[in-house]
């Protein structure tokens, strides 16, 4: 059966209902040890405000080739990975009209956003406390992004990888307090870190005091305790 075909109980073919927008809109997050975490926001060539990296999608595409494809146009950027994060669907919450958004996420080294080829004209990382009052309730993306983010990282040491291996405890503490916006206690940290390293045996020279131990992530590292919640 044809969908110009198809009709439903009541008698009414799909185009007989009232069908809102479909958009995508990508949190990109990523933090610098000892810098806030942020998020990559693109200027409206229309409008001229920040906003998240975002599009409605075209007839016939799929939703990771919009998402890929906003963020090209509007940021020049490419190469990323972005997930579904979340539908956000509330009647009232684009101005323009009923628009369902479905926000993606992804989670890149700060590295890898500052050598690509973004053209900061058009794009900017600005910290996550800095990207609010946007329009199209990309606040609200970007509040429950870093939820998600900041319960990936109570669960394991790096799972999105924002320090490179083999790193001090310093250096991992630095990303955590990034991710969870406020500092964390050295010693508890510790603690509820380690079981989720291997210590490589090498250690890096950075001052005048002990040298500092460095590690890798171990694989399939579970739910880290400690005196204190890391998010």
């Amino acid at each position: 059966m044809t969908s110009s075909a198809y009709r439903d109980p009541s008698g009414k073919r799909l185009v007989d209902y009232p069908r809102p927008s479909v958009a995508v809109d990508t949190a990109v997050l990523t933090a610098r040890g000892g810098e806030p975490l942020s998020v990559l926001q693109v200027r409206d060539a229309v409008d001229g405000d920040w906003r998240l990296p975002g599009t409605f999608v075209h007839e016939g595409e799929r939703l990771a080739v919009a998402v890929l494809r906003s963020l090209s146009d509007k940021a020049n950027v490419t190469g990323l990975a972005p997930s579904q994060l979340h539908v956000f669907d509330d009647p009232a919450r684009d101005s323009r009209g009923w628009v369902l958004s479905v926000a993606h996420l992804d989670v890149v080294p700060a590295s890898s956003l500052l050598s690509s080829d973004m053209d900061a004209s058009r794009a900017r990382l600005v910290p996550i406390d800095d990207a609010t009052g946007m329009v199209h309730g990309h606040d609200e993306i970007v509040a429950f992004a870093v939820a998600s983010l900041r319960a990936l990282y109570a669960a394991a040491p790096d799972p999105r990888g924002l320090v490179a291996e083999p790193f001090t405890m310093t250096e991992l503490r630095r990303v955590h307090e990034a991710v969870a916006g406020r500092a964390l206690q050295p010693d508890s940290f510790r603690r509820a870190m380690l079981p989720g390293l291997v210590a490589t045996g090498e250690r890096l020279a950075s001052g005048p005091g002990k040298p500092a131990a460095r590690y890798r992530t171990r694989g399939g590292s579970p739910r880290l305790g400690g005196d204190e919640p890391l998010s």
